[in-house]
């Protein structure tokens, strides 16, 4: 673990409070250490970015302090808004999959849509559709699964590691061939965060799009997403 920021401040010196509830105001400077910027808060498998308040209480010499911890959110540093982003069109087919060691094992099919970016706005959705041309085999269901990519090491070297971080299913059954189904999927808060690569450590994020044939045969197609907060 690594420490971004750190400070101590005390909010009030010795008083006496009566009964009842008191309020005590304060505030301080989010500053990070050694020029370092202050990175999304973030919950992954091998990497977190998290920022805590400590509170401690101290009372009389008889007493125990009181302790609260309290994580609070941070939303790092914001970029213009990237409106000139193209759509990503796509068509897979037995011939486009990567990783097939025959060829002649894989069913017919055609499947085509798009997504409507690659550079997204963490803030809001990544929508699309997806349509089926045709395909051999009935279809199980559709779903879209975001993954996390987290590389973390030092100058001894490097683990890189996806995790799935959430799974929609965005069709169930044989869908109409020929039918557009919408891509609708909500950045989860805590679990994304904008991409980021340090000499330290890295956060990137994937979209697979897996089809799920009634035999329970898998059909996946990847895309790189790289996730952006913009400013107001």
């Amino acid at each position: 673990s690594s420490g971004i920021t750190q400070s101590t401040e005390a909010v009030v010196s010795t008083q006496s409070t009566g009964t009842g509830v008191t309020t005590i105001p304060f505030e301080f400077p989010l500053k990070a250490k050694s020029n370092r910027p202050l990175y999304d808060s973030y919950h992954g498998v091998f990497i977190s970015v998290q920022y805590t308040l400590h509170a401690e209480l101290r009372r009389g010499i008889l007493n125990k302090p009181i302790l609260k911890n309290l994580e609070f959110i941070v939303e790092g540093d914001k970029v213009a808004r990237n409106t000139d982003q193209p759509s990503i069109p796509f068509t897979i087919t037995p011939q486009s999959l990567e990783n097939i060691r025959e060829i002649k094992a894989v069913p017919d099919f055609k499947i085509s849509g798009l997504l409507d970016r690659a550079v997204c706005d963490i803030e809001q959705p990544l929508q699309g559709n997806i349509s089926v041309e045709h395909s051999a085999k009935p279809i199980k269901s559709i779903e879209l699964q975001l993954v996390r990519v987290e590389t973390c090491g030092c100058a001894e070297g490097y683990a890189k590691d996806a995790t799935e971080i959430q799974n929609i299913q965005i069709a169930e059954g044989d869908v109409m061939r020929g039918l557009a189904v919408p891509i609708h999927m909500v950045f989860p808060r805590l679990f994304t965060c904008v991409t980021t690569a340090t000499n330290n450590f890295k956060i990137e994020f994937e979209v697979n799009i897996v089809i799920v044939l009634q035999d329970d045969h898998l059909i996946t197609e990847n895309f790189p997403i790289k996730l952006y907060r913009p400013t107001k």
